[in-house]
């Protein structure tokens, strides 16, 4: 089997996501937005899909190196562009390759007839959700106030979750950064749901090695079941100040810069209690299972980031815990269940007992609207 095509198609669709000036999102009113296809076809004419790939990488440097290539030999392939990034990070970034390595497996299962987590190895076929928030915002009814936090979080548990993580306030939300604000939705959502359901802060990312130690502190008391990436993650020897100093499990690096390598160093020097990774901060599911794998070795577990199929696919192929998926981003304005005109069907449905199922047909899942892409499509 050969690659024969590499492509990517932008069309549109009605959005009721905004971003603020430091790149959250929040509910906003509705607007003219675009999304992206990438397809890679082979001589078989079987393809593999992946949403939100950027047109110029793509074309200017992946599809050249994918072409006529076996499209089984990922880990080839990805050290290929692993490679390439060298000189070229402003545009191949992580991303870029976690789209392009999203697809191939698509493509691998679609040709074999197997979801990707048995390729992968298969572990479990469902595993426990946790709510995960859209960060604080200034919107009346919305994320506006510690208390708005707790109602959310009670609705949330009254739906089947089991875990609830909390983003808070960040820049440019008036007040933001706040330690006490912070810690006043931690509590109120601890008091809100009891003492049985876990709990979780992603707080600012820039805090100082003080301010999160003394929301560390707090949470220790709210009993949280961890808290991520509250200082710059390009600190280590911040973070391995920051675990010595609390029983509250540090879960990291999140977003630092470099793949796996960057989480065997944070492992070797203490920097936290539980690895975290995913599949577009690595750069696709091949680079995650590496990681996964690395946590084993040390004994450790890891805490997927974020959501969507690659991740769920990861997730139900690991041997250790990840304990949760991340589902969101949730918000009480937004209706998650309703799934992306371009798609049939949402990638990750949650059960009365908030487990979330991965699927079982062949490749990621996709149940793409194709007639949709079609007919929303913009002419280059």
């Amino acid at each position: 089997m050969k690659i024969i095509d590499v492509s990517v198609e932008t069309f549109t669709y009605t959005s009721h996501i905004v971003r603020d000036s430091e790149g959250h999102t929040h509910p906003g009113p509705a607007h003219d937005a675009t999304q992206t296809l990438l397809r890679i076809v082979s001589d078989e004419g079987v393809e593999g899909y992946s949403f939100g790939a950027g047109r110029g990488p793509i074309e200017r440097i992946v599809k050249p190196i994918l072409l006529g290539q076996d499209p089984f030999y990922r880990e080839r392939i990805w050290q290929q562009l692993r490679e390439r990034q060298r000189l070229n990070l402003a545009t191949l970034y992580d991303g870029v390759l976690a789209h392009m390595d999203m697809a191939l497996w698509d493509l691998a299962g679609r040709a074999l007839g197997q979801p990707v987590h048995k390729l992968l190895g298969g572990f479990r076929d469902k595993v426990r959700a946790y709510a995960s928030t859209m960060c604080g915002d200034d919107l009346p009814g919305g994320l506006d106030t510690p208390e708005a936090y707790a109602r959310f979080a009670r609705q949330c548990q009254a739906a089947g979750y089991t875990a609830f993580k909390l983003h808070t306030w960040q820049p440019p939300i008036p007040g933001a950064p706040d330690v006490k604000r912070d810690l006043a939705a931690c509590a109120a959502v601890r008091e809100a749901v009891g003492p049985e359901m876990a709990l979780m802060l992603d707080p600012f990312h820039f805090y100082s090695r003080e301010e999160a130690l003394a929301l560390g502190r707090g949470l220790e008391k709210l009993d949280f079941l961890w808290m991520e990436e509250p200082m710059d993650e390009h600190s280590t020897s911040s973070y391995v100040w920051l675990t010595e100093q609390l029983d509250l499990p540090i879960c990291g690096p999140e977003t630092a810069e470099g793949k796996m390598q960057t989480r065997a160093e944070w492992i070797v020097r203490g920097a936290a209690d539980i690895s975290r990774g995913g599949v577009g901060d690595l750069g696709g599911i091949t680079p995650l299972m590496k990681a996964v794998h690395l946590a084993e070795a040390f004994g450790m577990s890891l805490e997927v980031h974020g959501g969507g199929p690659g991740n769920l696919h990861a997730l139900c192929a690991m041997g250790i815990p990840g304990a949760y998926y991340e589902r969101g981003l949730l918000h009480p304005f937004v209706d998650y269940e309703q799934p992306a005109p371009w798609l049939h069907a949402i990638a990750d449905p949650m059960d009365a007992e908030g487990c979330v199922h991965v699927s079982q047909q062949p490749g990621l899942g996709w149940e793409i609207n194709f007639e949709y892409i079609r007919e929303h499509r913009v002419k280059e």
